[in-house]
């Protein structure tokens, strides 16, 4: 079944893809977030043209080829887009054939332990721990994670004194039932990750992300070396060769790739089975409630080595304005903790035909 046309629905933020067949059939997918117009563009100037009237049951075919009729253009927008054309086939796929994406992949539907992850450090310690507790309290999460240092902050804090208020802060409101997870975003030399990974274990943190800049493998691995909680990373990554080289040298623990970052599922698979074969788990970045997260769910019910949680953000419009709205039900719902992968045919989501229209709309077509 040839692959007909490509539409995209771009605002800065956020762009859907919907990919039709000859014989009329169609699914959704969404390009990475974060000036998603632009990786829209690419849709159509550089994804488009090597999809349009090649099969669209063969997936894996385009996503092979597609980056090496664009060799040169190895980075991060190109993925980006592929994504979108990507994820929207496997949703075709799943309506075509009345079966969940996850199902397609070999996994099953069922239910997946979340981690309620704040995106914030414009909060007090005090606040942060405050709302954490309230989260639990009302859906049940037993993991969460919450912001350490600067972004890319060369050692600094978010504010003098945050990081070494907050880790005390969060652990003495949750209690030690709950699993701690802290975030850096690059943000520490090696010799002041290890000082504050030192301070994680202290109060039983297990999961330290990101510790160094991305982009600095051996420094993750220094900092990786030197603790016994467990390093994550990877979320950045879209070229599979550096994610070989990141499982190669033991740089993490435990990898997170983003589905929408990394040019779509079978990447995402890709990277999970690399880690598969040196024994570590896959707990994806997912950081928004757009289809990312939904993508996620299902990816994490298909791999070998899943990781303990999905990450699933608890910002709202106060911080993501653009994730309202989207879709026509909500896909995501927290019960003790828990959300659910449906057995409904594909991703089992439709956009908001409100949000379609005011939306940027761009479509390529193969000629009939």
């Amino acid at each position: 079944m040839k692959i007909q046309k490509i539409e995209t629905f771009s605002r800065q933020f956020l762009a859907f893809v919907r990919v039709t067949a000859a014989d009329g059939t169609w699914g959704w997918g969404q390009v990475a977030p974060y000036n998603a117009d632009i990786s829209a563009q690419i849709v159509h100037r550089q994804i488009a043209p090597w999809s349009l009237g090649e099969d669209a049951y063969d997936i894996e075919a385009l996503v092979k080829v597609i980056p090496e009729k664009e060799h040169k253009f190895p980075g991060s927008y190109l993925r980006r887009a592929l994504a979108g054309v990507e994820t929207a086939l496997w949703d075709r796929w799943g309506r075509a054939d009345g079966k969940s994406v996850c199902e397609l992949l070999g996994g099953t539907p069922g239910r997946l332990r979340a981690y309620a992850s704040s995106m914030k450090r414009d909060i007090t310690p005090k606040a942060e721990a405050q709302r954490l507790a309230r989260l639990r309290d009302e859906f049940g999460f037993d993991a969460f994670k919450f912001r350490v240092g600067a972004e890319c902050g060369r050692d600094r804090d978010e504010w003098p004194g945050r990081t070494e208020a907050i880790v005390p802060a969060v652990r003495q409101a949750l209690g030690h039932d709950v699993a701690l997870l802290v975030d850096a975003n690059s943000g520490f030399s090696p010799r002041r990750a290890i000082e504050v990974g030192q301070l994680l274990q202290e109060h039983g943190v297990e999961h330290f992300e990101e510790p160094c800049p991305y982009w600095e493998i051996e420094q993750t691995r220094e900092v990786t070396k030197a603790l016994a909680l467990n390093v994550a990373g990877g979320e950045q990554d879209c070229d599979l060769s550096t994610w070989q080289r990141i499982v190669d040298r033991a740089a993490v623990d435990i990898v997170q790739p983003d589905v929408c970052y990394v040019g779509g599922m079978l990447r995402a698979m890709k990277v999970a089975a690399m880690a598969t074969g040196a024994g570590l788990p896959c707990t994806p970045h997912c950081a928004n409630l757009s289809m990312v997260t939904l993508f996620t769910m299902h990816l994490l019910r298909s791999v070998k080595n899943p990781g303990r949680y999905l990450e699933f953000s608890i910002e709202g419009p106060d911080y993501y304005p653009w994730q309202e709205d989207l879709f026509v039900e909500p896909p995501y719902t927290v019960e003790d903790g828990q959300v659910t992968v449906s057995n409904a045919p594909g991703w089992g989501v439709e956009i908001d035909p409100r949000w379609l229209e005011s939306s940027h709309y761009q479509v390529s077509e193969q000629p009939l």
